[in-house]
């Protein structure tokens, strides 16, 4: 049987130990494992990634303490605007949306327009069309209410400031969560999904559900799901400068990760990070910040939930 494997983030950014109780941490990290351990369950049993990084990620879309579904923050007009893709790497079939509301997972709305449309990309109305269509449950916007989020805001509102998901603020870190997995046939998968940044404007998308600068897939090189400052990773188009460097220079996943994380997107001024797998069942978690909340698993029984560099 090959290698399986899979890796799942909830965001990098400027995680400072001193700002976080070891209650939190410890909710962190159980939040992690469940995403962890329900995408592998399905891994074992021999699913495919794409379902592995579905389920993964909805249990971090249903966590408040990450910004995506349940935990998303609040724009500028006191609204939850949502985006979220995934892509299979074995057909180069994607799915994304952006711009949506209501929905409780919006990774399964990305799959969604996957599996059941012709297109690629629905955002905004159109999108919420379509998630009607399939009967899809709009939560009501108590669902999404959360008295930190809500603080956060208040605290920047009626100002042209936002926060990225990587904010400086020592206790204020939210980000994007995502999954990528290698299943037992070698098929490799990503998922992405995030709730943007605090107080954005405009309908504001990130790099989250654009394929290649955020999300990609590719049985020929990796998977990857990004984190960290969206204008700089689109403007690097990072998840597939990764699969380029590997197709075409032959880089291994670790290098490539690594160049585009520690050099690549620095020089351009950006941070965070990345997970990645190849169909090898290979793991690299690379990250410029001074964390990022990771977990990884692997059929040889490696293991790893982290938050901070070391």
């Amino acid at each position: 049987m090959k290698k399986f494997s899979i890796a799942i983030h909830g965001g990098a950014g400027t995680l400072v130990k001193g700002m976080m109780t070891s209650e939190l941490e410890a909710k962190y990290n159980s939040d992690l494992k469940a995403a962890l351990d329900k995408g592998y369950a399905i891994l074992n049993e021999g699913g495919s990634a794409v379902e592995a990084v579905e389920v993964a990620v909805q249990v971090l879309e249903d966590s408040p303490l990450f910004n995506a579904g349940k935990g998303s923050v609040f724009t500028a007009t006191e609204t939850h605007e949502m985006d979220a893709s995934i892509m299979d790497g074995k057909s180069l079939n994607a799915g994304a949306v952006s711009l949506i509301s209501g929905i409780k997972n919006p990774v399964s709305l990305a799959r969604d327009v996957m599996e059941k449309s012709e297109h690629v990309f629905l955002a905004g109305e159109g999108a919420m069309q379509f998630a009607k269509e399939l009967d899809y449950k709009l939560e009501d916007a108590s669902y999404f209410y959360d008295e930190f989020r809500h603080k956060q805001w208040l605290e920047i509102k009626d100002t042209d400031s936002f926060q990225l998901d990587h904010s400086t603020k020592k206790d204020s870190k939210f980000g994007t969560v995502g999954a990528v997995a290698c299943d037992q046939n070698g098929n490799i998968a990503a998922a992405t999904s995030t709730g943007g940044m605090t107080n954005k404007k405009w309908g504001r998308v990130g790099d989250s559900p654009m394929v290649g600068s955020g999300n990609y897939a590719n049985n020929k090189t990796c998977a990857i799901s990004c984190t960290g400052s969206g204008e700089f990773f689109i403007r690097g188009v990072v998840a597939y400068d990764v699969a380029c460097l590997m197709e075409h220079k032959g880089m291994s996943l670790k290098a490539a990760s690594e160049e585009v994380i520690h050099k690549r997107i620095l020089e351009i001024g950006g941070d965070g990070g990345l997970i990645a797998v190849d169909t090898e069942g290979n793991i690299a978690m690379p990250f410029n910040t001074e964390g990022m909340y990771r977990a990884s698993k692997t059929s040889e029984g490696e293991e790893e939930i982290s938050i901070y560099a070391s």
